[in-house]
């Protein structure tokens, strides 16, 4: 019998169905894909409530990012290095200038002699600000700027313009510009919004100050070979003023944020809030922005006027980000986020970890994942670089009171400023750098060779003033002679 058609074997077609059966399933779960990675595209957070520029509470935004929040939490908590950190369970850290009273004494005449305590988490920053007996003297609202979520406030201020509000605090009282931050209802530490943009959670910068400071960097001649794109803009046209939250990285914004606040700067009441980077990010280059800078009067620039001496001082804040750019890890691309906000697992999420501290209490995350060593080789060569800076810095602190022990000793034996004029001078020179190391949160570790460097240079000044001034006692007696 002659097979027809419809006799043919039905394995082939079964198999041939499966297959076209198969295919159009995978494409099908394809075209959903995309459409859904399209979707995620278009809102990539789950959503549970709308957070908005006006949003500084951390808490909303901890509704729709609760990962990130819970770490950010943990700032609360007490955490303690060798050289670093609170540790205790007492209301407020201890007093450093208690524990080094050579802090004290280079401060006089400044209001961190009266009080200057071992650092907090972030959750801690307004608060500390509010308590500190520092407040016992007039203090600027420019103080704010880097303590509290004060967008909306500059807003307020400014009708709107956040940088004229900015630049209306430095002469209003920090009481003033408080209180009207808390009747604002943003009574709050620095929070998200002050370095993600709402809609999209792209991290920025927000600070008017930074922006400024980074504009005039990129507009000077400093060498910054560790930010490619500040030597990409000045290679072009310049139309346009550099602006970070355009032009920049993302390696470099992971920076810029913290560089927003952990620099050095001019906070007082004479003129708005400045960062010092014209002539570059060294130590000499933000000396001799200071030195080049007048009060409206025509005096020339000073933090404040040491007490004993008299001489016209430069008060370092905590310059990490200069110092930072001056080590290897930034000319490597190791972001400050990199360190102090390593990458986390959380389930199958990577997230950037917000319990912002020393990467020493976190050196699997914040260490192990480029240097492939142990975690006590690690801290061993952490612990050997800070202790030569401490020692370093110890030799320095001892030839700056030597300093103005022989300044002292000039002036009761009758010495005029003009007299003690170089030695004064000295004095302003020594100390700057000697602060600059001392008030910077790394003792050494951002940049081991500038550091030693710089508090090498502040013990030999210091030694030449009190030459100086002890030349003078010896010419006097001759004279009396």
């Amino acid at each position: 019998m002659k097979e027809g058609p419809w006799n043919l074997p039905l394995l082939p077609f079964a198999v041939l169905l499966l297959l076209v059966v198969g295919a159009t399933a995978g494409v099908t779960a394809l075209l959903l894909n995309i459409s859904e990675r399209k979707a995620e595209e278009r809102n990539p957070y789950v959503r549970l409530v709308e957070v908005d520029e006006d949003t500084t509470d951390p808490e909303v935004w901890g509704t729709n990012w609760p990962r990130q929040y819970d770490t950010y939490k943990l700032t609360a908590l007490p955490t303690r290095t060798r050289f670093g950190g609170h540790g205790g369970s007492e209301a407020l850290p201890e007093e450093r200038i208690e524990r080094d009273p050579w802090l004290k004494r280079m401060y006089q005449g400044y209001a961190f002699s009266i009080d200057f305590r071992d650092r907090r988490g972030h959750a801690y920053m307004l608060q500390d600000q509010e308590d500190t007996k520092r407040q016992t003297v007039p203090q600027t609202g420019s103080c704010i700027h880097c303590h509290a979520s004060v967008l909306p406030l500059y807003r307020d201020l400014g009708d709107g313009d956040v940088v004229k509000g900015f630049e209306k605090t430095y002469a209003m009282s920090y009481q003033e510009t408080n209180a009207r931050l808390h009747e604002l209802g943003h009574g709050h530490p620095v929070s998200c919004v002050d370095c993600h943009e709402p809609a999209s959670m792209r991290i920025r910068v927000t600070r008017p100050a930074f922006v400024q400071g980074i504009q005039a960097l990129a507009e000077g001649e400093g060498e910054v070979p560790h930010l490619p794109s500040v030597q990409r803009w000045r290679e072009g046209p310049r139309t346009r003023p550099y602006e970070p939250n355009r032009d920049a990285t993302r390696g470099e914004m992971r920076s810029f944020v913290c560089g927003q606040c952990h620099v050095e700067y001019y906070c007082s009441d004479k003129f708005k809030l400045t960062y010092p980077w014209a002539q570059g990010l060294t130590v000499e280059d933000a000396e001799a922005f200071w030195d080049a800078t007048e009060f409206d009067d025509g005096e020339r620039f000073y933090d404040f006027k040491h007490k004993e001496t008299g001489a016209p001082i430069l008060k370092a804040q905590h310059p990490e980000f200069e110092m930072w750019s001056q080590g290897i890890h930034a000319r490597s691309g190791v972001s400050c986020s990199d360190c102090h906000m390593p990458y986390m697992r959380d389930g199958a999420t990577k997230v950037s970890d917000h319990w912002v501290r020393s990467p020493l209490l976190n050196k699997e995350r914040a260490c192990l994942t480029c240097h492939h060593f142990s975690e006590d080789e690690m801290q061993a060569r952490v612990d050997g670089i800070q202790d030569r800076n401490y020692e370093l810095l110890d030799n320095a602190s001892a030839a700056l009171m030597d300093l103005l022990d022989a300044i002292e000793t000039a002036q009761a034996a009758g010495a005029s400023e003009a007299q003690l004029a170089p030695a004064l001078e000295l004095q302003r020179q020594a100390q700057w750098r000697l602060d600059y190391v001392a008030s910077e949160n790394s003792m050494g570790f951002h940049a081991p060779q500038e550091a030693a460097r710089i508090l090498g240079t502040a013990a030999d000044l210091a030694r030449q003033g009190q030459v100086a001034a002890m030349a003078w006692q010896t010419a006097a007696t001759h004279a009396a002679r």
